[in-house]
């Protein structure tokens, strides 16, 4: 068939053979695309992405974020937080803390269900679910387009992971990352958990970096330098034979999901200032692997690891 016909027919061929709406399918071009066919990516471990459910519904009562329904948050990009890091008098802080408590229950609500067998989808239908039951919004729904309610990064995903149709296996651990935004505030924390029964090097990995998170917590008060967090966490890490992932990074919270100040948890990073009262920011608990370096497909990201992965854990907000 001539090349010129073929482009005149595609338009149709494409509505006919359209997937049905309710259809499961592959995430592709970071969030703003579906396939039926799975993305193709340099894998470090056996991992591998499954197909996601279509959108859920967010009631129209629900306050709803710029990017609801663009997947592009420009009130957050054009915010001048993103360079001057936001005070917070007590009716901020006590509504910061309100979202953060919020996020907490939501995330306990997400470790209940989770145990072999269930899929990241469920765990995201479960967070979703109680979000509107206290009407709030799930700052990752849409946020770049990202698909879903909760971020769920199992084994070698180091962060951002899709909920999707693949079932938790014995022996996985799962980061289940939660962002409730509650009258106007957000509280994101996260947290990994362990799926069934795992072996002692998932144990260590995970309380290695819940220690990092206790080290670094400890240390913030008024007159501490960003950068020294990053000398804490490296030092236990490197000293429990772990590294730490220098991509990504702790940040501001509040009004916003994303703020200044940016926390590297890695050291002899090159971070500015110092903490002042007033200031929020979530995680300061770094992200571990069990090896030096990561690759960077679609949404989310991948440890280079084939046996485990990273743990991620961090705070919903710590004054200072």
């Amino acid at each position: 068939m001539p090349l010129a016909l073929i482009q005149a027919a595609w338009p149709e061929h494409k509505q006919v053979h359209a997937p049905p709406p309710d259809a499961w399918l592959y995430v592709v071009k970071k969030g703003k695309e579906r396939s039926q066919i799975m993305p193709q990516f340099e894998w470090t471990g056996p991992l591998r992405p499954d197909k996601v459910s279509p959108a859920r519904k967010i009631p129209s009562h629900i306050p709803k974020p710029d990017y609801y329904k663009t997947g592009f948050p420009v009130m957050e990009i054009e915010s001048k937080q993103q360079n001057m890091v936001p005070f917070y008098n007590a009716t901020d802080q006590a509504g910061i803390k309100a979202a953060c408590r919020l996020g907490r229950e939501i995330l306990d609500t997400a470790h209940r269900a989770i145990r072999p067998g269930i899929t990241t989808d469920e765990i995201d239908r479960i967070v979703h679910e109680a979000t509107m039951e206290a009407n709030a919004y799930p700052s990752p729904y849409n946020y770049f387009n990202f698909p879903k309610s909760v971020c769920t990064s199992v084994n070698e995903v180091i962060c951002h992971g899709i909920p999707d149709a693949r079932e938790l296996q014995n022996g996985d651990i799962v980061n289940v990352d939660v962002t409730a935004q509650l009258n106007g505030y957000c509280g994101d924390l996260n947290e990994t958990f362990v799926v069934g029964e795992v072996d002692e090097q998932s144990k260590k990995l995970i309380k290695t970096a819940h220690d990092c998170l206790a080290k670094a917590v400890a240390m913030c008060k008024p007159g501490v330098r960003y950068r020294d967090v990053g000398e804490v966490i490296t030092k236990h890490a490197q000293a429990n034979g772990m590294s730490v992932v220098r991509t990504y990074c702790g940040h501001g919270i509040g009004q916003l999901f994303h703020c200044a100040p940016s926390i590297p948890h890695y050291a002899q990073n090159k971070a500015v200032g110092v903490m002042k009262v007033g200031m929020g920011m979530e995680g300061v608990g770094p992200q571990c692997p069990c090896g030096p370096s990561i690759l960077s497909p679609s949404l989310p990201q991948y440890a280079q690891n084939k046996a485990l992965g990273i743990v991620r854990v961090s705070m919903g907000m710590e004054r200072v």
